[in-house]
């Protein structure tokens, strides 16, 4: 009969602390799960060398997990609440501290130096929001605006890839992180801290606490606006971002499909209910112009984006054709607002919407 969480837990529950009390009375064990074999749990430690004193409670730890039947594996990593990083347990988190738990702040924050902060979301995924994101920075930046992207997509992040960009942020002090910048964009994401492919397997707080630290112990420096690009859905991430930082709004992406426009209303209600201003809506993947013979075609149909915007009077900011060198251009590193032509141009209309608008 495979082992309980309950039991899995009490298991290690004595195991004695150099201080002598034992791991239960320390309150510094985080996030325990079982699943599929699998214990996952996090050591949260003062800094980097009480992390080093607890190695030796760590092995016993696994030691003992690994001995009872119906467990295969141990994951085990340590951080700190604040201060400097301690080390990951097994060299498979990032060094920075990313993913901790989050810390108290009364109410929503502003990020220093940064004057609009607009989320950009969609109520589901494949509708082109990162791509969206990416090219709307890159053509705010042309249009001479300071302009910050911070990929709050943690499960799924896209923008190192799509911007270009795979060096490692440095922490000089090991409290801040220096964001990269490509392209005249100022960015961060949970990916510069991961191998290309390595999986984030964490739970609701840890999201939290990773958010909170990407948005404020990030050196943004002085920016006009900073875009987030949020992961799909009405989760951990949204609910984090509208509550720990002062949002200006944000802008809902959605194809024209009916699927797509039914989560996308979930998502505006989401804000709504956050009170968090929608600033608008934008059609993506509007149109398809065949390069061969110039025939427009709708594959996800037209229009069904701005006539939702109508009826829920919200603003309608435009729509993004679908073509290829959309897709080459972000798989390449180089958002297609870096060039010129009709798709440039569709990203830069967006932008000058929101200037005009003040938000840039």
């Amino acid at each position: 009969m495979s082992v309980t969480r309950e039991v899995a837990l009490g298991e290690i529950s004595d195991i004695a602390l150099p201080d002598g009390k034992t791991l239960a009375a320390a309150d510094i064990l985080r996030a325990f799960t079982l699943e599929s074999g699998t214990v996952r749990f996090v050591l949260e430690v003062a800094d980097a060398g009480a992390a080093k004193a607890l190695a030796p409670v760590e092995a016993e730890a696994r030691r003992r997990l690994l001995a009872l039947e119906g467990v295969d594996d141990v994951q085990i990593v340590m951080t700190a609440p604040a201060g400097k990083p301690a080390a990951p347990a097994r060299g498979d988190a990032p060094s920075l501290k990313i993913g901790r738990h989050p810390t108290a702040q009364a109410g929503p924050q502003p990020v220093p130096g940064v004057r609009s902060i607009i989320a950009i979301g969609s109520g589901k995924g494949g509708v082109g929001k990162s791509t969206l994101t990416s090219n709307l920075a890159v053509a705010l930046a042309r249009a001479g605006r300071k302009v910050g992207l911070l990929d709050a997509d943690i499960y799924g992040p896209s923008q190192p890839r799509m911007m270009g960009v795979s060096g490692r942020p440095a922490s000089p002090d090991g409290q801040r992180i220096e964001p990269l910048k490509a392209h005249g964009v100022t960015m961060m994401s949970i990916g510069l801290m991961l191998k290309e492919s390595e999986a984030v397997v964490w739970r609701g707080p840890m999201l939290m606490g990773a958010l909170q630290q990407l948005l404020q112990q990030v050196n943004w420096g002085e920016l006009d606006i900073l875009l987030i690009d949020l992961p799909p859905g009405t989760g951990d991430v949204q609910l984090s971002l509208c509550q720990k930082a002062a949002v200006t709004g944000a802008i809902i992406v959605s194809t024209p499909q009916d699927v797509a426009l039914l989560d996308a209303r979930r998502a505006i209600d989401m804000f709504n209910k956050l009170k968090t201003p929608v600033l608008g809506l934008v059609e993506n993947m509007s149109s398809y112009i065949c390069p061969k013979c110039g025939h427009e075609a709708h594959l996800f149909g037209h229009g069904g984006v701005a006539e939702d915007a109508r009826k829920m009077d919200l603003p309608f900011l435009g729509e993004i054709p679908l073509q290829l060198e959309i897709r080459l251009a972000g798989d390449a590193g180089r958002p297609v607002a870096l060039g010129e032509g009709d798709v440039s141009d569709a990203y830069a209309r967006l932008a000058d919407r929101l200037i005009k608008g003040g938000l840039a």
